[in-house]
């Protein structure tokens, strides 16, 4: 007899139940690390992991709840840039390591892709919503939660830096959002244009053209608050003229 698992929040699940999850998400990711978004119908992902579509529907509720257990799966740990050395250094650092997560694993491009277009429809004749699977409010948790693994993984190591007292100190107030568009825009940029993979030494050259930028916008920011000095009138002395 197969003992049930009991989970950390005190419920127990069947192993066998957790078996065939992990076979699906397997299957899902196996298909979407192949072919993309367009290979991970319902039809193939069932008969890749061999377990039935009524299986499928009641672990994941939906096909785009699938799916976003696939891309979570797939999303590779971020490393946090280095507690010391110079803002410079550090940031050169975190740059430089988005760029190599985003050169080694494609489909993160694809992830950011599906969760800022929304679900895309899966190409099957049990397509997303066909028949009634697929809520629209439950589409919206899983999309919802899988945003959020992105935002977690991608924004909070440069959020960390550039919230830093160090960085405040050294660039003044800013847009966090904006300043991370400005350093990882350009990697991105040229992954999805088909340029050439950026190298350490232009990595670097974004990251000190944002530097020189910020330190630019500050003096122009401090330049405002001064207020403009008042000319004076000449007040004429009584006694001049006077013997």
């Amino acid at each position: 007899m197969v003992r049930p698992l009991k989970t950390a929040d005190g419920n127990y699940v069947d192993p066998r139940t957790a078996r065939s999850r992990a076979r699906l998400i397997d299957a899902a990711t196996s298909l979407l690390s192949s072919g993309g978004v367009g290979a991970v119908t319902i039809d193939a992902v069932t008969a890749l992991s061999r377990v039935a579509r009524t299986t499928l529907y009641r672990q994941f509720g939906s096909s785009t709840h699938l799916l976003a257990a696939a891309f979570e799966h797939l999303l590779p740990p971020v490393v946090a840039p280095p507690a010391g050395g110079d803002l410079r250094a550090r940031l050169v650092d975190i740059v430089c390591r988005s760029a190599e997560l985003i050169d080694a694993a494609p489909v993160q491009l694809t992830v950011l892709c599906w969760v800022g277009l929304g679900p895309a429809q899966l190409d099957t004749d049990h397509a997303a919503g066909v028949n009634g699977d697929n809520p629209v409010g439950a589409e919206n948790d899983a999309v919802a939660s899988l945003r959020a693994q992105v935002s977690n993984r991608y924004r909070q190591p440069f959020e960390d830096l550039l919230d830093s007292p160090q960085a405040k100190r050294q660039l003044g107030d800013f847009d966090t959002t904006l300043a991370i568009t400005q350093l990882v825009g350009p990697v991105v940029f040229a992954r999805l244009a088909g340029l050439h993979s950026l190298g350490p030494s232009e990595l670097t050259q974004i990251v000190d053209d944002f530097l020189a930028g910020r330190k630019a916008g500050a003096e122009i920011s401090d330049r405002s608050r001064i207020p403009a000095r008042v000319a004076r009138p000449e007040v004429e002395d009584p006694s001049d003229g006077q013997a």
